[in-house]
């Protein structure tokens, strides 16, 4: 129990401070940014209640917010995207998933925990830009913006999850 809390305090930790003090700073093309403090939010474990995940999905979005002077914009999409996790776990993997498992490649496969990321992301994308433009001006730009970002994102988090997989065979 104490190294879950442990665990996940590390991961919030880790991932605010790179969030912020690098990838903020990151505009590929100046269209796409990584948003890697999305795998807090990912990596929650299989089980944990509605409102417990919609709040650290709140908190990490609210800090993000005050050290990227973005009002609100991340606190909503991440809000949004934490009420909206569960369902899409049971989605992708069905209902007879036991509680506590960390979501990963090796619990959802490769090809489910893929799905389950990029339907994630997506929708914390769409929600972050749409209230970040507040408008359909120019759709073709936000759409590049989104598609931009979500790559991106995908890659980082896939990439750091495969170097945890790794991590854990060679720890066995």
């Amino acid at each position: 129990m104490i190294n879950n809390i442990l665990r996940g305090f590390f991961y919030f930790v880790v991932l605010v401070l790179i969030q912020v003090l690098v990838l903020n700073n990151i505009h590929f093309l100046r269209v796409a940014t990584p948003f890697l403090y999305l795998y807090f939010i990912l990596k929650m474990p299989v089980g944990t209640s509605r409102t417990n995940v919609v709040f650290f999905s709140f908190l990490i979005g609210l800090v993000i917010d005050i050290f990227s002077n973005t009002p609100g914009m991340h606190a909503a999409a991440c809000t949004f995207a934490g009420f909206i996790r569960e369902p899409l776990i049971r989605l992708f993997m069905g209902k007879d998933l036991p509680e506590g498992i960390y979501p990963s490649y090796k619990t959802f496969g490769y090809g489910g925990f893929f799905r389950y990321t990029l339907l994630f992301v997506v929708i914390h994308h769409v929600t972050l830009f749409l209230i970040e433009s507040l408008t359909f001006f120019d759709p073709l730009f936000l759409a590049l913006r989104i598609g931009a970002s979500v790559v991106t994102t995908i890659l980082l988090i896939c990439t750091i999850e495969a170097f945890n997989i790794e991590s854990q065979k060679s720890g066995e």
